[in-house]
């Protein structure tokens, strides 16, 4: 069972306000400065990256993307919603057959996946 993520942030202030708005509204809450927790899902945990360090590529080796499942549409549409309102980048949602798809890119680019699966096409 996977206990937890390392998130190495060029800026972790800015990564900070991205996380700290997006992770309540996906079932964490924060338990130190920079460590967020869920019952149901692997504990996030924030930390600056070094200096001489290469930043996120979509297609570099490591991490593309983190997924997580929203219950339904509605609940991806208010994510967007709120995220749009407190200023970050909101992409449309995408259609994938019968799912929708919200990838919000967090301070560095890391795409933050929110899918509703089984939604209708």
């Amino acid at each position: 069972m996977m206990d937890h993520l390392v998130l190495m942030a060029g800026r972790l202030e800015a990564s900070l306000a991205f996380y700290e708005a997006l992770l309540p509204m996906l079932g964490y809450h924060k338990t130190r400065e920079h460590v967020f927790v869920s019952r149901s899902a692997p504990a996030i945990d924030l930390k600056q990256a070094g200096d001489e360090t290469r930043s996120y590529g979509r297609y570099a080796p490591g991490l593309n993307h983190i997924g997580f499942t929203a219950p339904d549409l509605e609940t991806v549409e208010r994510i967007a919603g709120a995220m749009r309102t407190l200023g970050f980048e909101v992409p449309e949602i995408q259609r994938f057959g019968g799912d929708r798809a919200l990838f919000l890119p967090d301070p560095d680019g890391l795409r933050i996946e929110i899918t509703a699966y089984g939604t209708g096409g």
